[in-house]
Parts: C-alpha cells; structure tokens; sequence
C-alpha cells in the first residue's frame, strides 16, 4: 500500500468517526413532541365569578306574623309631640310604638291576662326599655284595661303590612338619649371612629334630644350581633329599623282591619276611624 493509500484511508476513517458521534448528539438532543394533556378543572376566581345579584330588598312582615311580650304606654308629656313617622302624637287615638315593624303595620294587640284585644296603626320608635316590646297609645291601653297596671303581656299579631320601602330595610343600635345636642354629638363621632358609620336622629318636642344610632345593618340579626359587642360594654341598647325614608300618613285602614271589624259584629254604619278614640265591640251574647 501507497503513502497515498495509507493517507486516504486514514482520512475515511476519521470521517467514519466524525459522521458517528454527530449523529448520537443529534439524537440526544431530538426533542420528540407529545399531546398535550387536558387542563384540570378550574374553579372561579372571586375577579373571573359571575357578579352576584343585587341584594333583594326584604318583604315587609308578613300578615300572621306575631309577637309575644311586655307592653307598656305613653301618654304625656308625648302628646301632641311629632311621632317618629313625622305625624302628632295623640294619646286619644288608636296607634303605637315599635322598635322594629314598619311604619303604618297595623297589629291586633291581646292582652293575655283578659283577651280583650284592640287594633293600632304603628307610627312611632319605642319602648326603649329593656324587656318590652311594644307602647300603646293610651286610647289603646284603656281598650284592653292596661291603664291601672301601666304594663301587661300581650300578644301582637301583624293584620296589615305595608309596602315594603327598601331605603327603610336596615337597622341600627340605639346607645343613647340626649336633652344636650354637645354630648349627643361627642357620643356619636366615637362610634363613627369606631364602627363607621353613627347617626343622630331629633325627637321633637318642648325640650328636644337627640337618638344615637350605631351602625347601618341589611338585617336585624346582624344589627343583634352589634348590639350584643356594646352591652357588653355595660351600655342600654336597643335595636331598632333605620328610617331613612317617612311613609305618607295612612288615616285610612285596610280591608284587612275592616273585615276585622267584621268579625267583631261592628254595626255596618260605623267605620274604623283611627284619629277617633274608640273601642272593640264585646261579641254577641250567646243565645238564651
């Protein structure tokens, strides 16, 4: 074999040895593509959910609705004072006083020890007093004997609701009562610092004094939770429905209060006149 041969068989196989090992990267290398498996399941982000729906007002109570307690009620010096609703206060006539219901709720209102009963229109914020719920006009404490004692269990029974005004469906704490509007004011701006919002609501009168109201729950039960925080505090309060909007007066009784009327025998020539005094008629006597 030539020089020549040797030389060119020496670079055949350094070619040979050159093609191998690029050959073996390229396959190390090879990247191979696959399918791509399926995304798993997301679940919404509170940014990607659906927004949720407004919040629907709530119905105002329902007729049948009742309520069993302490009743009390008021006469002077709260005659002839604006009522809570905007109207005067007249002892002499058929209405009374909640810390809750709405406005113009009409209640039949039992006194448990006698069963007589009266009907009454609710205009009016109270009794703010522990243990009680409701503070009849005196007109309606005569009807069911509860002048002499002052106080009485009763039962309420809703009779006629009405319109629900959603401004109207929240509720607050009452902290406090004040004849000095200063301390009224001092009282409220701490608990606006504390719980962000705190208002002052007039009661009218000869010497007028300001509410503290706590707070702007959408339920009572949130409003309660409230309320529980600042007794513990050793504070007096009381929840109570946030008026932000007066109803128009309601002079006029629905045909529920009427056909209560009904029931009780009235005589078809009188009608159920809240701005009068009056009273329940007794049933009839059973016959002989």
């Amino acid at each position: 074999m030539s020089r020549a041969d040797v030389a060119a068989w020496r670079a055949s196989v350094v070619l040979a040895v050159l093609i191998f090992f690029v050959s073996g990267c390229a396959k190390k290398n090879k990247r191979i593509a696959g399918v791509p498996s399926a995304p798993s399941p997301r679940t919404a982000s509170p940014a990607s959910a659906k927004p949720s729906a407004p919040r629907q007002p709530l119905a105002p109570l329902p007729v049948g609705y009742t309520e069993e307690g302490v009743a009390s009620w008021y006469g002077i010096p709260y005659h002839g004072r604006k009522a809570a609703d905007g109207e005067t206060y007249d002892m002499e006539t058929l209405v009374a006083a909640h810390r809750e219901m709405p406005f113009n709720t009409w209640l039949k209102v039992t006194n448990l020890t006698n069963n007589k009963t009266v009907v009454v229109r609710i205009i009016d914020r109270g009794p703010f007093v522990d243990n009680r719920i409701i503070d009849l006009s005196k007109a309606a404490a005569r009807q069911i004997e509860l002048l002499g004692p002052g106080i009485g269990r009763v039962r309420l029974e809703v009779i006629a609701a009405p319109a629900d005004i959603p401004a109207d469906d929240f509720y607050a704490v009452q902290v406090g009562v004040f004849s000095v509007y200063e301390n009224a004011e001092r009282l409220r701006a701490t608990f606006e610092q504390r719980f962000g919002t705190a208002k002052l609501v007039a009661i009218q009168g000869s010497l007028p004094r300001w509410r503290v109201l706590v707070g702007k729950e959408p339920t009572a039960e949130g409003a309660q939770r409230l309320a529980t925080t600042l007794t513990a505090e050793n504070r007096d309060v009381f929840v109570v429905r946030l008026d932000e909007k007066l109803p128009a007066p309601a002079p006029q009784p629905p045909p529920a209060v009427v056909e209560f009327n009904k029931v009780w025998q009235t005589p078809a020539n009188v009608t159920f006149d809240p701005s009068q005094t009056s009273h329940t008629p007794a049933p009839p006597a059973p016959p002989q």
